[in-house]
């Protein structure tokens, strides 16, 4: 049964939207906690030339509900010194902050010199979120899309170190996940009324991821997407991207950083996976104006 969404480009028809589950090479807990404890030692390093050097880090998690967000920030940070390491996780915004420029809560808890912040969810709640949830209007997810290239250009031409990534889990996945919260008296607390509509609402989060990723995938601020079905092998990836991006002293070798190319994308990748994988009109009435210009200007 076909559904309507709102877009940027106005309503379309949508279908059920499917996409393959990358296949993992199981990996053993001795293995993974082996693994683990050597990129811990190796983002000690790295904050140490953080700190003396005066490098700004922002590392952005995004992705669908239960895609492996906090349980990846959360190994990311047990053992760096809280100090010189924030975790940014934002309420929804008050009453005052409903009234000010979007961006103008995020600017207040970017890092300073010689820190890493960390956003659990971040200004792209108006990519994805906001705009299936019917919590902006169509106007406000549009001008947003326009404004975040802009204001993410600023934030590198400051000196930020601007990591982007996207957590993508199955919806098979996302529903187990899901199950496991619902009777995990210690997992409860995740829940919201968000969740719960989720798995209803998967087509109009894959769109949405869509429009985000043509909109805000640039050269100066690069999406990273990370395969999360398998949530070790994803938190391994995301210390991978991490480590891999910056030289410090007395760093690993390029090899123990290797990621699978199947498993970790860039956002350019993506975007092309996604087309092939829907060649309907949707998609085609989904593309930006941009990106049509420069077909247009390549066939002529």
């Amino acid at each position: 049964m076909s559904k309507e969404i709102k877009t940027e480009t106005g309503e379309i028809a949508l279908k059920e939207i499917e996409f393959k589950s990358s296949k993992y090479e199981k990996i053993s807990f001795k293995d993974y906690e082996t693994l683990l404890e050597r990129y811990q030692i190796e983002l000690l390093k790295l904050q140490k030339f953080v700190k003396e050097k005066g490098l700004k880090i922002l590392i952005l998690m995004e992705g669908r509900d239960a895609a492996g967000k906090g349980g990846t920030i959360k190994r990311l940070t047990e053992h760096l010194n809280p100090r010189g390491c924030r975790i940014v996780a934002l309420e929804k915004p008050s009453n005052v902050e409903k009234t000010q420029w979007y961006f103008q809560r995020y600017v207040a808890h970017l890092p300073s010199g010689g820190e890493i912040a960390i956003f659990d969810r971040s200004w792209y709640n108006r990519a994805m979120v906001e705009p299936v949830m019917g919590f902006c209007t169509h106007a406000e997810h549009k001008d947003f899309l326009r404004q975040v290239p802009k204001f993410e250009e600023l934030l590198v031409s400051a000196g930020i170190i601007l990591f982007k990534f996207y957590f993508s889990v199955s919806k098979e996945e996302q529903k187990r996940r899901f199950e496991s919260r619902r009777t995990d008296p210690l997992k409860q607390y995740k829940l919201s009324p968000v969740d719960a509509r989720s798995q209803e609402l998967w087509n109009q989060y894959t769109l949405a991821k869509y429009s985000m990723l043509l909109a805000s995938n640039t050269e100066f601020a690069p999406w990273t997407i990370l395969d999360s079905n398998d949530k070790k092998i994803a938190r391994l990836n995301a210390f991978r991207c991490i480590l891999s991006r910056i030289d410090y002293p007395e760093k690993i070798g390029a090899k123990e950083l290797a990621v699978d190319p199947n498993l970790v994308r860039n956002g350019a990748r993506e975007i092309v996976l996604m087309e092939d994988s829907q060649k309907s009109e949707a998609w085609r009435k989904l593309e930006s104006p941009s990106r049509k210009n420069k077909k247009d200007k390549k066939k002529g």
